[in-house]
């Protein structure tokens, strides 16, 4: 991944500094803080006045994703946003979220914090990828609320993980809205901390997290992914871990909370180690040792 792959994001940002902001009809993209001062109505979405990041109100119909992108290209640089992405009632929507670095050893700062609303109605498929250098530090704090009849596909992938990592993702899921959580994440030499929360809201609400995780060469690995269910409702975990080496340690912790009699909300969770006999099948038609593992660790995060 690269620059000129995400040239053409409408919400482009370079460090700090915002790089192009595209017109989109029926789109309305602006810095959070022009929406701030612009939209007194939006503050409420705001835990705090912005200082960075992006504003998409989507109120028409669109043909194509959205893009946006926010890179790292220098040494030592922090970045701190506050994002916001509404959508309004009954409109179809795919977008792309890429952050990134551009280069190795930059030892930059990543900080995120992002709101979308899924008015009535409203569908979202949110695509949302990272790849990071070693150096770098992370924290992306994403909440979703999907209001009735919404329905949210969220998928998160992270194969080139940062020195330190903090994902959490919490989504509110009112009367017979959706949402489903897939993340997908590959440690090495990493500190990886991940929460994830589905708070079924309203009758007939679906909810579920899908999670995916491998580690290896001392990575610390945890996943806490819950589940609330405070109406008639429904709702799954799903939590899978890969060790791939002996160095490195995977915690999950899946949790169900349900207080109404109505709800049914379910969990499985498995941690497992690189199949031996794979390995051995793999070695037999050529590959070495380093390929085979990698070819085993791609497919369990694929699968």
């Amino acid at each position: 991944m690269d620059i000129k792959n995400v040239c053409n994001a409408q919400f482009l940002q370079i460090d700090n500094r915002i790089q192009n902001i595209s017109f989109v009809k029926g789109v309305e993209i602006l810095p959070s803080l022009t929406a701030w001062q612009n939209y007194p109505w939006c503050r409420k979405y705001f835990s705090r006045k912005p200082r960075g990041g992006y504003f998409i109100w989507v109120k028409e119909k669109i043909s194509f994703p959205l893009v946006t992108c926010v890179s790292l290209t220098t040494k030592n640089v922090s970045q701190n946003l506050t994002n916001l992405i509404i959508i309004e009632k009954n409109l179809d929507v795919t977008a792309k979220g890429i952050c990134n670095s551009l280069a190795n050893n930059l030892s930059g700062t990543h900080i995120a914090t992002g709101k979308i609303i899924l008015k009535e109605g409203a569908r979202l498929n949110y695509l949302h990828w990272h790849k990071w250098s070693h150096s770098d530090i992370v924290q992306s704090n994403y909440e979703f609320i999907g209001e009735k009849n919404s329905k949210l596909l969220y998928s998160y992938q992270n194969l080139f993980s940062p020195s330190r990592l903090s994902l959490k993702t919490n989504v509110v899921v009112k009367k017979k809205a959706q949402a489903r959580l897939e993340i997908v994440i590959k440690g090495k030499r990493s500190k990886i901390n991940l929460e994830e929360s589905i708070n079924l809201q309203g009758k007939d609400a679906q909810g579920a997290v899908y999670l995916k995780l491998a580690g290896e060469k001392g990575s610390d690995i945890t996943g806490i992914s819950r589940i609330y269910a405070t109406a008639p409702s429904k709702g799954h975990l799903d939590c899978q871990g890969l060790v791939i080496d002996k160095s490195t340690t995977i915690s999950l912790v899946p949790q169900l909370v349900c207080s109404h009699k109505q709800a049914l909300v379910t969990h499985e969770a498995s941690i497992g180690r690189v199949n031996e006999d794979q390995l051995l099948y793999l070695r037999s038609r050529g590959l070495n040792q380093k390929e085979a593992t990698e070819l085993i660790v791609d497919g369990f995060l694929k699968k």
